[in-house]
Order: C-alpha cells, then sequence, then structure tokens
C-alpha cells in the first residue's frame, strides 16, 4: 500500500504531462509556418514586479514587459544572477528600468524585507507575477519549518501579494485595473489538497507535494477575486497554465524523463518564449481589462479542475494559509 502510495502521484503527474505535450505537438503541427506574435499597447509608466523573473519563462516575461516600456523589477533569490539578466535585458530592450531586488520566497523574513524596500521606493504597481517555482525537490524543510514545494510555489505568494495588495489597489483604477498573474500548473489537475497536512509529512511525495502547491494557487486566485470584487477594488488576479515547458525545471525528474526530454524536447515541449505567453497575455491583453477569477491556458479562459470551484475549500485553504505566514485574516 506504501509503494502504491508513493508511485500513483508520480504516475499522476507524468501522465498528466504526458497529455499536455501531446496536445501541445498537435498544436504546432496545425500551426506550422503561422507564428503568431500578439501585438499588446505600450506599458509606459506601468511597474511590474515578477518572481524568478531571471532565467526561464520569467525571464522572457520580464524581457516582453521591459519592451513594452514598462518599469520591471525580478524578484530573485541569487543576487548575481539577477544584475546578469538586468543587464542583458536592459542591453536587448532600451530599457533602463529594469532591476533586481532580492526575495527568497522560502523564507518570510525576506519576503518582508523585499516588500518594504520596494515600498521604499515609493513607486506604484500595476502588474504582480507570481511566477516562481521549485518542483519535484526531495523532501526538506524551510528555516521557516514549512516543506519546500508549499513555502515557495505558494505560500511565499500568498503572502507576497497580501503585502503588495493595498499598494496595488492604490495603483488601480476604474479604467486601468492593476493585475496579478500567479503561475500554476496541468499538474493542478491530480493534486490533491490536504488541509490537515498541508506540509505533506505523512509518506512525502516530491509529485505529490508540488501538485497540491499547484492547486493551492488556483483555490487562491479564485477566493482572492472574490474577496477583491465584494470590496470594489480595482484589482485583478488570474491564475496561468504555461504548458510543459523547456526548462531546468526538470533537474528533478526521473532519468527515463529526462532522456525523453532531451530527446524530443524540441519538438514536444514548449520553448520558454512561448511559455511566457499566457503570463504576457494575462499581465497586459486589453480583453482582460476588469477580468479575473480566470485559468488561461494557450492565451485562451478555460475550465480549472473541479474541486478549485469549491468556495468551502477556498475558505478553509485561505484562513489557515493566514495562520501559517501569520498576517490578519481579513475576509468577511
Amino acid at each position: 500500500m506504501s509503494l502504491l502510495s508513493l508511485a500513483l502521484p508520480a504516475l499522476q503527474v507524468y501522465f498528466i504531462g504526458l497529455r499536455v505535450v501531446l496536445h501541445q505537438l498537435l498544436r504546432r503541427l496545425r500551426r506550422w509556418g503561422c507564428p503568431s506574435k500578439a501585438v499588446f499597447p505600450l506599458q509606459n509608466g506601468n511597474v511590474a514586479i515578477v518572481t524568478g523573473g531571471a532565467k526561464g519563462i520569467g525571464y522572457h516575461t520580464v524581457k516582453h514587459l521591459a519592451r513594452l516600456g514598462m518599469h520591471v523589477i525580478i524578484a530573485g533569490n541569487k543576487e548575481s544572477e539577477g544584475q546578469e539578466t538586468v543587464m542583458k535585458i536592459k542591453e536587448e530592450t532600451l530599457n533602463a528600468k529594469v532591476e533586481f531586488l532580492y526575495c527568497d520566497l522560502a523564507s518570510m523574513k525576506s519576503i518582508h524585507q523585499f516588500v518594504e524596500a520596494f515600498k521604499a521606493k515609493n513607486c506604484p504597481l500595476h502588474i504582480l507575477i507570481n511566477n516562481a517555482a521549485v518542483m519535484l525537490v526531495p523532501e526538506r524543510k524551510t528555516e521557516d519549518g514549512f516543506e519546500e514545494h508549499f513555502a515557495v510555489n505558494y505560500m511565499g505568494h500568498f503572502l507576497l501579494t497580501n503585502l503588495l495588495l493595498e499598494t496595488l489597489k492604490q495603483s488601480g483604477t476604474h479604467s486601468h485595473n492593476a493585475r496579478i498573474v500567479t503561475v500554476s500548473s496541468a499538474t493542478h489537475f491530480v493534486g490533491e489538497l490536504h488541509l490537515d497536512d498541508l506540509q505533506s509529512s505523512c509518506l512525502y511525495s516530491p509529485h505529490r507535494a508540488y501538485a497540491q502547491s499547484k492547486l493551492a494557487l488556483v483555490l487562491f486566485t479564485y477566493r482572492l477575486q472574490h474577496l477583491l470584487t465584494a470590496e470594489g477594488s480595482h484589482v485583478t488576479v488570474n491564475v496561468v497554465d504555461p504548458g510543459v515547458v523547456n526548462t531546468d525545471l526538470y533537474q528533478n525528474v526521473c532519468w527515463a524523463a529526462k532522456v525523453v526530454k532531451w530527446m524530443t524536447g524540441w519538438l514536444l515541449l514548449k520553448t520558454a518564449e512561448e511559455g511566457a505567453s499566457t503570463s504576457i497575455y494575462a499581465a497586459v491583453s486589453p480583453e482582460l481589462e476588469g477580468v479575473g477569477g480566470c485559468y488561461l491556458y494557450n492565451e485562451q479562459r478555460t475550465k480549472s479542475v473541479d474541486v478549485s470551484y469549491d468556495e468551502q475549500l477556498q475558505k478553509r485553504l485561505w484562513t489557515e494559509s493566514c495562520k501559517l505566514v501569520g498576517i490578519p485574516n481579513t475576509a468577511p
């Protein structure tokens, strides 16, 4: 039974990944020779924060927003890598308003320090993209004692978003809402949320922990949009699925998956630039002005897993999350 319990989450994650890559292949074949480049309005004067913006999907998200004239702040936990990325993007986009601020999402202390440093700039915030993630890491705890997938992928972004929420509300207007974009994954379809064991302490599986963190992000998005709508705030929040993307997040997958990725990644997997397209769409597309609470895939609204629409589960996760990160639950 224990072996099955360990193997099942891995099989579910790889099965959902296979379905996605086959869908991506069919889509690529249908669109062969017909590349589409969406054109978005300039964002001069707007400010964005992108977590994990130094590489992969985050890097291409930052670069595109910088090309639109936006002031972009990369939030990351590797100073030298972040500064190198800033220099590279400045050279490529000719936008001098790109900078790096240290933020370790595995540390609540670091998140508070990041928010203090950002607020000291006395600038508005129009876009927050919760992009950073870890995937299939071995069992380990953060300095706050939390399981790493849940801490970095979900709780770090939960705390960061709440600490920046007032600034976002002040920056949004009736005609130009501030936007929060959260990056989830198709693995949320096989995720199970165990409110009595959010730290995955019982029979740890990295696949189960990863899928749970991505499901939590979808539930968080829907609950936050409900609260923002109820109070009439000019802030929207949507969740995006980038697809299966060729980045270094896959360093912890099994050897067989690594071999398949190495042999067929160029055909089956999206490039990091392609993976960033839905995040960019959610952040700046005029079609989504004033629209929140959506699950977006390939720049289209689609349906997330059924349990993610359970409002009682959304509320319970929100309440528990407030307790864990030590902030008041002001929701009615």
